[in-house]
């Protein structure tokens, strides 16, 4: 029993650990949500889905709102439902039309 959990425990962690939530989005940058509880989203052009950005790289892309740009991403929540976006973290910025 221990032998076979010696083989199957490191193949576990390593199919784990290759799953990867690694995203590219082009589509447009918008501001949603009120005053009190706006956040930026990229609004995939291929999907039509929001995606909300939450990390550093905020202050870069709200200059960009209303343009089209290319990034690569990580998943880091799936969407709920309408009005909870999934969240992303912005690793690179591609391509800004």
């Amino acid at each position: 029993m221990i032998k076979l959990l010696a083989v199957l425990l490191p193949s576990w962690v390593l199919i784990a650990c290759t799953q990867s939530n690694a995203l590219e989005l082009q589509g447009r940058i918008a501001m949603k949500g009120t005053a009190t509880h706006s956040y930026l989203v990229i609004e995939d052009a291929v999907t039509n889905k929001p995606y909300k950005i939450q990390n550093q790289r905020f202050q870069d892309l709200v200059n960009k709102q209303r343009h089209i740009v290319k990034i690569k991403a990580n998943l880091l929540k799936e969407a709920v439902g309408p009005g909870f976006p999934a969240v992303i973290e912005v690793l690179e910025v591609k391509e800004v039309e």
